[in-house]
């Protein structure tokens, strides 16, 4: 029965293939990126897991804005410039693969890429010469996140890179990021869109703080454990509220209102009573802080933003398919990683729709997959 379940993902990939391809082909080649040839590869002289010296990525391929975009300063721009799109994504070694298809994605898929700034979080400077390196044409710029700013804060999970230091930068960013910069969306590194970002980036947040997907039908309490549930000083919390489960690795945020409200420091003290002597009142890392704090008050965004869990649950890591709907977005959430699956030789079917987009590998590699 392995081989029919197998052979069903695989023709669910298919479908969804046809599905996407429309926004694959969204513009004529004469306008946004349309250059299929690699102009080279760059090799990034770094120490990464497993001893392995150096990482090599082709160079993507040239981008355009279309003629209704406007020229484009290139990556001249002003952070300050107001016609511009925001997007920040966390940089570090483990998943720099993943990092570097999104961005790709992003770009390859957006009517106007030139009007997109991207602001990576990063504990390791010089992976912002890698960065120029792909993508010599883009717009973004390096900011540091001290892993100290959150490290005693960080509660135990089930998987260790949920406790990764960087994991939690994305709490900071309305403190990281120049006070112009007044929205952003924030997108997690194993990821890709088929759409253009400029539609979600046109979200209307209704006055609230955070969009993003929500999903009401999940089990909610499980993210929070029998202590926090049994005093009602916690409990107490999401009182008048009608809290769902969203997924933090999508999330459009009002970075002006967050600076106002001062979230941060809201989302810092739950942090600091999880790691009280009385005992944990969460479970998963960074996202119950984000649900304590935000929960009924998120303003909702489509499904198809956020087609998550394609990593498999957290432990195992086993292949998924879509929800229902129409997808913008696929998201690699959970345990199991498309590079990794990939790269192993076992990868699941909708791995399939991730690969275009990794620039992983010398010049002349993308033909002998």
């Amino acid at each position: 029965m392995q081989w029919v379940a197998r052979l069903s993902g695989f023709f669910s990939a298919a479908m969804v293939m046809v599905v996407l391809s429309p926004s694959l082909q969204s513009f004529p080649p004469a306008e946004a990126i349309r250059s299929s040839q690699f102009d080279g590869s760059v090799r990034f002289p770094g120490q990464i897991a497993g001893g392995a010296r150096g990482i090599a990525f082709r160079r993507a391929p040239s981008f355009r804005n279309a003629a209704d975009c406007g020229a484009g300063d290139g990556a001249a721009a002003n952070v300050c410039d107001p016609s511009l799109v925001h997007i920040a994504i966390t940089l570090d070694e483990e998943y720099l693969r993943g990092s570097v298809a999104a961005v790709h994605s992003v770009v390859q898929h957006a009517r106007c890429p030139e009007s997109v700034f991207f602001h990576f979080l990063v504990s390791d400077a010089s992976l912002g010469d890698l960065v120029r390196a792909v993508f010599p044409q883009l717009r973004f710029k390096v900011y540091y996140f001290d892993p100290d700013r959150v490290r005693g804060l960080i509660s135990t999970s089930v998987r260790q890179a949920l406790e990764q230091p960087l994991n939690y930068a994305r709490n900071y960013l309305a403190g990281l990021l120049e006070p112009c910069v007044r929205r952003v969306i924030y997108l997690d590194s194993d990821l890709v869109l088929v759409d253009d970002v400029a539609k979600l980036w046109r979200t209307d947040l209704a006055g609230r703080t955070v969009g993003a997907p929500e999903y009401c039908h999940a089990n909610f309490t499980k993210y929070f454990t029998a202590r926090f549930w049994s005093d009602q000083r916690f409990a107490g919390t999401f009182a008048g509220r009608r809290p769902c489960y969203f997924n933090t690795g999508v999330m459009v945020l009002d970075l002006d209102r967050w600076r106002q409200e001062g979230y941060t420091q809201r989302i810092e003290r739950w942090m600091e009573i999880q790691k009280s002597p009385q005992g944990r009142i969460y479970e998963l890392g960074s996202l119950p802080p984000f649900l304590l704090v935000f929960a009924g008050h998120v303003a909702p965004i489509e499904h198809r933003w956020n087609q998550h869990g394609l990593g498999g649950d957290n432990v195992l890591g086993s292949c998924r398919d879509l929800h229902p709907g129409p997808v913008s977005l696929l998201h690699w959430s959970g345990s199991g990683k498309p590079w990794a699956r990939l790269g192993a030789g076992r990868p699941c079917p909708l791995d399939a729709l991730w690969a275009p987009f990794d620039l992983y590998g010398p010049a002349g590699a993308e033909e002998s997959r």
